[in-house]
């Protein structure tokens, strides 16, 4: 499985630590950047990793910003996007399990390491339920 990865530089800690936990999980990784904590303007990045899911270079992707917020709306943007904050391990399981969410947003700033990796895992992990929530998915990927 391929996880594309991107962040902003208030999110770039942050991202560094996802993607070497993905890659002790034997997950390969496309990072899209940002390489520093250098200011960037996080839709670009939201966008990049938006647009590697959608096309298929990625099967999953993973954003970081300093809250999260920015950077998942900005993902959101791309059609054919789910993508969820989350700051909860509870959050992931069911932003997987019943929005199939193919992104997953988290806040540098506001997400303490071990809890993301632990979020990481949990969305990672969970299956998309189906039944009664893909019609609701499908409404989303219609809009």
């Amino acid at each position: 499985m391929k996880i594309a990865i991107a962040s902003d530089h208030g999110g770039f800690a942050l991202k560094e630590q996802v993607k070497a936990h993905l890659t002790e999980r034997n997950l390969e990784v496309l990072d899209l950047g940002t390489h520093s904590e250098e200011s960037v303007d996080y839709p670009a990045y939201g966008k990049a990793c938006g647009e590697a899911v959608v096309s298929g270079e990625a099967d999953l992707g993973i954003v970081v910003c300093g809250t999260g917020i920015g950077i998942s709306i900005a993902c959101n943007k791309v059609k054919g996007v789910r993508c969820g904050l989350c700051t909860s391990v509870e959050m992931a399981h069911l932003t997987k399990q019943h929005n199939n969410a193919n992104v997953l947003a988290l806040g540098g700033r506001t997400t303490a390491p071990e809890l993301a990796m632990a979020i990481v895992d949990e969305w990672l992990d969970t299956e998309f339920e189906g039944g009664r929530h893909q019609r609701r998915v499908d409404m989303l990927d219609n809009m």
